[in-house]
C-alpha cells in the first residue's frame, strides 16, 4: 500500500472515531445529567454543604465498589458498575462546582443554576478529553474497564494526598485536573459498557 494512501486512510479513520467518541461522550453525559437533574428536583442542592474531602470520599467508595464488583463473582446488592460510574461523574462535577464556588452553609442553587454550572464543568472536561484524544489517538479504546477503574482509584489517592497537603502541590497538576480526568475515565468506562 502506498504510504500516502495509508496515512490518508489512517486520518479518515481517526476523524471518524473522534466524531463517534464525541457523540458517545454526549450520550453518556446526557444520561448522567438527567439523573443529576432529577436528584436536584428531589433533594435540592443539599450537596452544596459538602466539603471537598467528603465528595472525594464518596467517589472513592464508588470506585472501590466497582473494583469489588469486577473482582467478586457474588453480588449481594443489585446495582452494577453503570450506576457507580454515573455517580463518579456526577460527584466529580459537584466537586468542580465546589472548587469554583466554595462550600455553602445551606443549599443555595436552583435546579437551573446548578445545571448551568454542570454544563460548564462538562464542557471543560470534554475539551480536555478531545485534546488528549487527539494526542493519544483514542488509546483508551484498547483499555479494559478494570484498568479505567484503577486509574480512577489512582487519581483519587492523588487527590486525597493533595487534600491532606492543604491543596499545595510542588510539581503536580491541581485537584481540578484530577477530577476532570476521573470524569473522562468514567465516561470511557460507560462507553465500553454500553458497547457490550
Amino acid at each position: 500500500m502506498n504510504i500516502k494512501l495509508f496515512y490518508a486512510k489512517f486520518t479518515q479513520n481517526s476523524i471518524y472515531f473522534m466524531q463517534n467518541t464525541s457523540k458517545q461522550y454526549d450520550d453518556v453525559i446526557s444520561s448522567c445529567r438527567n439523573l443529576f437533574n432529577n436528584k436536584m428536583k428531589d433533594y435540592g442542592s443539599a450537596w452544596r454543604i459538602l466539603r471537598l474531602p467528603s465528595l472525594t470520599d464518596q467517589i472513592f467508595i464508588k470506585a472501590q465498589r466497582i473494583r469489588s464488583l469486577q473482582q467478586n463473582e457474588v453480588r449481594k446488592v443489585d446495582e452494577g458498575e453503570v450506576s457507580e460510574f454515573t455517580g463518579i461523574i456526577n460527584y466529580c462535577i459537584m466537586a468542580l462546582i465546589q472548587l469554583e464556588k466554595g462550600i455553602a452553609e445551606q443549599p443555595d442553587l436552583s435546579v437551573e443554576e446548578a445545571l448551568v454550572l454542570y454544563d460548564e464543568k462538562v464542557a471543560v472536561a470534554k475539551q480536555l478529553m478531545q485534546d488528549k484524544n487527539h494526542d493519544y489517538g483514542e488509546a483508551w479504546r484498547e483499555m479494559r474497564v478494570s484498568s479505567l477503574t484503577d486509574l480512577i482509584l489512582q487519581k483519587l489517592l492523588r487527590v486525597k494526598q493533595i487534600e491532606d497537603n492543604a491543596g499545595k502541590t510542588i510539581v503536580s497538576e491541581g485537584i481540578d485536573a484530577n477530577y476532570q480526568d476521573m470524569i473522562n475515565y468514567a465516561v470511557f468506562a460507560l462507553i465500553h459498557l454500553n458497547e457490550k
